[in-house]
């Protein structure tokens, strides 16, 4: 069994430019052992996710102390590296922050999503104090003696429609990218973004690996790898699949009409 130490560096390994790292997302231990059974080769939890499968809405509603008990139960039936969407951190102050991330790596994660959209979902916070959160999980990772990957996620694109995406946004990415990785993040998570040639370009110019969210089965990873993506994730889609298929089956079940 690897250490900690070992899964964070080959999780850190796994994001190659072109080569993406394909995450499947899930919920509990259930699903990230179903994961690990068909070869892949990390585990990431979609908060959204595993809000609904505790009956719970996004947004940091779910109790932290929940999120630590299904992380650590995921963590556990598992040998794989388990990266948490830690959402916007639970917590707005530095010192929150810093301890909540000490806390995810105490539970046997190797990395986090961390995002900058305010706790209320309107509007981002300012770039300065962004980083001064970014900064503050990457203390803790390194007090833990745990190389950490960060991947800083940023709601630019996420909070505006598709048609609305342009350079302007493609600007201010950058200039969050730039910033975030002097604070300390290992990637940039751009949520939303489907433009393929505003990913091209994300991909040439941000210095770090960046990571893409689908919700279908198009663009494939391989698709992505070739603008640049270095890590590929789907988001709420597989629990979306995976609960209206037990809806389905439950209805041909109840109805008599399965075979």
């Amino acid at each position: 069994m690897n250490t900690l130490q070992e899964k964070a560096a080959i999780f850190h390994q796994a994001h190659v430019k072109g080569n993406p790292l394909v995450l499947v997302n899930v919920w509990d231990a259930g699903s990230a052992q179903a994961l690990q059974s068909t070869g892949a080769t990390a585990i990431a939890t979609g908060s959204w996710s595993v809000a609904a499968a505790h009956g719970e809405p996004d947004g940091e509603a779910m109790p932290f102390q929940l999120v630590l008990a299904n992380l650590a139960r995921i963590t556990k039936s598992v040998e794989l590296p388990v990266t948490l969407d830690i959402e916007g951190g639970y917590g707005r102050s530095v010192s929150a922050v810093k301890e909540n991330v000490s806390h995810v790596i105490h539970h046997g994660a190797v990395g986090i999503n961390i995002e900058d959209q305010l706790p209320d979902g309107a509007g981002l916070y300012e770039v300065e104090e962004q980083c001064l959160r970014l900064s503050a999980a990457r203390e803790a990772a390194e007090q833990a003696g745990i190389p950490l990957f960060i991947n800083a996620r940023t709601d630019i694109f996420l909070q505006n429609v598709p048609e609305r995406h342009n350079h302007a946004l493609l600007e201010e990415a950058l200039i969050r990218s730039k910033a975030y990785a002097e604070a300390g993040a290992s990637g940039l998570f751009v949520p939303g973004l489907q433009n393929q040639q505003l990913i091209q370009e994300l991909c040439e110019r941000s210095s770090l690996p960046v990571n893409v969210m689908v919700t279908s089965y198009e663009p494939s990873p391989k698709q992505l790898g070739e603008l640049g993506v270095a890590r590929v994730s789907y988001g709420p889609y597989p629990y979306l699949q995976a609960m209206e298929h037990l809806k389905e089956l439950g209805q041909s079940i109840l109805s008599g009409t399965m075979l």
